[in-house]
């Protein structure tokens, strides 16, 4: 009874949100943040030939979340570069993965089990910088919803929301790119991450803080490591998105991507059957035309 009572989902909820981030967690953060930024087409050349520049991008991977979570709440934007062991952690990192002879570091983590295991430590942070994000907001705005999740949302999301700024950093503009535009998963699990924390904070979601923390995590963490081990683009929201959000707004989430994916909702059938009656009405006019020339 007493080892039922001490693996109860509560128990082990709480303990999980007292685990500390620094330096294990975090660690894996920037790494992964990092891996992703040398992916990023030309990231090794501008290493190379502006190191000063890359050192800011690779900053903003890790650190972009906290700086737009100060704008938002009009706080100091530099305020978290206060931080020293984290910005010296995340440097050194940052000079490994780019710098390390033979690219041993970068080749170790690029290894797809040590990598999995980064990459759902990553999530663990997401979703802890998440609640911590609209319990900051909430302390501000205690009836401002909208501001709460925002606050979440940007936490959460953190440099993607903001790609079009780090691009500019590596003498790319690619607008078409906006992440508001091609939602990645990470950014709109985020999004319903906060929305859901928000709910929590406001007392209108009967669950405590650690045990929604934890199973949140789970899912993400869940998702994300199947994501990646299988290189998939795709969203678990998908399938659902398909469905809802013809009905509400006429079209799937982000719009020419749902004709892409085979047309798996509503919407793709609605918005084939007037292409086929065009081409029926512009063939009758056309034999009306024939019949009179004759």
């Amino acid at each position: 009874m007493d080892l039922l009572s001490a693996l109860s989902l509560g128990e082990l909820a709480l303990s999980f949100s007292r685990v500390p981030l620094f330096p294990v967690f975090d660690l894996s953060y920037f790494i992964v943040s990092i891996l992703y930024l040398k992916y990023e087409p030309g990231a090794v050349e501008l290493s190379r030939r502006h190191p000063l520049a890359s050192w800011l991008c690779a900053m903003l991977h890790c650190f972009g979340s906290y700086i737009l979570a100060d704008l938002l709440l009009g706080e100091p934007l530099i305020d978290y570069f206060s931080n020293s062991s984290s910005i010296l952690l995340a440097s050194a990192v940052w000079y490994l993965i780019f710098f390390c002879p033979l690219d041993l570091f970068y080749k170790c983590v690029c290894f797809l089990p040590v990598k999995l295991i980064f990459v759902a430590m990553k999530e663990v942070v997401r979703v802890r910088k998440i609640a911590v994000g609209i319990h900051h907001a909430h302390h501000h705005y205690h009836h401002g919803w909208f501001v709460m999740i925002a606050t979440g949302w940007v936490k959460g999301s953190g440099v993607a929301l903001m790609s079009n700024f780090e691009q500019l950093l590596r003498g790319v503009w690619k607008p078409e790119t906006n992440e508001l535009l091609h939602m990645s998963f990470p950014t709109k699990a985020s999004l319903y991450g906060a929305i859901l924390f928000t709910l929590q904070q406001t007392r209108w979601l009967p669950v405590s803080k650690a045990t929604l923390i934890f199973i949140f995590t789970m899912f993400m963490v869940s998702c994300k490591v199947f994501l990646t081990a299988t290189h998939s683009h795709s969203s678990p929201f998908d399938a659902l998105e398909g469905y809802i959000c013809p009905v509400l707004f006429g079209a799937a989430w982000g719009g020419s991507h749902g004709g892409s994916h085979g047309g798996g909702g509503p919407g793709a059938q609605h918005s084939a059957v007037p292409a086929k009656s065009k081409e029926e009405l512009s063939e009758g006019s056309r034999k009306k035309k024939t019949k009179k020339a004759d």
